[in-house]
């Protein structure tokens, strides 16, 4: 059974008559009535009581004429349906990332595009890079936000945004007043750092010290950059933390810049190739166009 042989036989019991049936489907009358014969046929029964003056539908016409109209309606929504989710209208979109960044623009970023795709659901996924990685790799997530991404050959990424690292000190520490501060100026301090072990962003920072001429003495780790103004403002250290770490106002805790040349804590946006509609429209809102591959350099 054909979905024509449906649309036929719907239109002929529609307009009680095979000619002006026809005439609405813009076919003869002769191909019609051999198809709706073929359509009786199939289902094993008369559909129609055929007279010279009109067509009638059968007790069993009628109710296959409910079911014909079902399944012609259900396929007309699975075909817009799928038309929606091909041009990127509707969908779901899942986002892997860490709590940190999400302190920072990727909130409104996300507003902005449910504002301009209000069809797609977004799902966000808190967690740290290398599982992120693993995620996007297995398409259980469709982009993620990381500082320091992995250089991976079947993975793209772009900077989302541009960001600093500054320090976070105890409110009454003795630079607590200054305005800017070289990291050099802290080879002194005890420090609270991320953890060395599973953030590639903590090892940045550490390499950052050394280049300053010091190695960091790290009394705590912690997961986290937000846990880390936890720990500084119980004096356990001073830490450096991306600048969206701001927006957290901890008492006990000051927030000051870091003087040129500062560590980066930008964010880049990680997928796959050939992103799906919905993917390349996210990644167009998040930086513009998609599309360039990590360099074997970035950190």
């Amino acid at each position: 059974m054909e979905l024509r042989h449906l649309r036929y036989f719907v239109a002929v019991a529609e307009a009680e008559s095979f000619t002006a049936a026809a005439r609405s489907l813009n076919i003869s009358q002769p191909p019609l009535s051999q198809q709706i014969r073929d359509l009786e046929a199939e289902v094993g029964t008369r559909l129609f009581e055929r007279s010279s003056r009109n067509v009638e539908l059968t007790e069993a016409g009628a109710d296959f004429l409910e079911h014909a109209r079902m399944i012609l309606g259900q396929v007309e929504h699975a075909t817009r349906q799928a038309r929606a989710i091909g041009s990127g209208q509707v969908g779901a979109l899942n986002i892997a990332t860490t709590g940190s960044v999400l302190l920072g623009p990727l909130s409104n970023l996300i507003a902005r595009f449910r504002d301009a795709w209000p069809g797609v659901f977004v799902r966000i996924h808190e967690m740290d890079p290398e599982a992120q990685e693993a995620a996007l790799l297995s398409h259980r997530t469709d982009l993620s936000f990381v500082r320091r991404p992995r250089n991976h050959p079947d993975l793209v990424a772009n900077v989302a945004w541009h960001e600093k690292v500054g320090i976070a000190l105890p409110e009454h520490h003795r630079l607590a007043d200054f305005g800017k501060i070289a990291l050099g100026d802290l080879r002194q301090e005890s420090f609270v750092f991320l953890r060395l072990a599973d953030s590639r962003f903590a090892r940045y920072l550490h390499d950052c010290c050394v280049a300053a001429g010091f190695v960091p003495d790290i009394t705590n780790e912690v997961v986290e950059s937000y846990s880390l103004t936890s720990l500084v403002a119980a004096g356990l250290g001073v830490a450096l933390v991306p600048e969206c770490i701001r927006t957290l106002s901890r008492p006990g805790v000051v927030y000051r810049p870091l003087a040129d040349p500062a560590p980066e804590a930008d964010v880049y946006v990680i997928s796959r190739p050939n992103p799906g509609p919905v993917i390349a429209a996210f990644l167009e809102a998040a930086q513009g166009s998609p599309g360039k591959r990590i360099d074997a350099g970035v950190r």
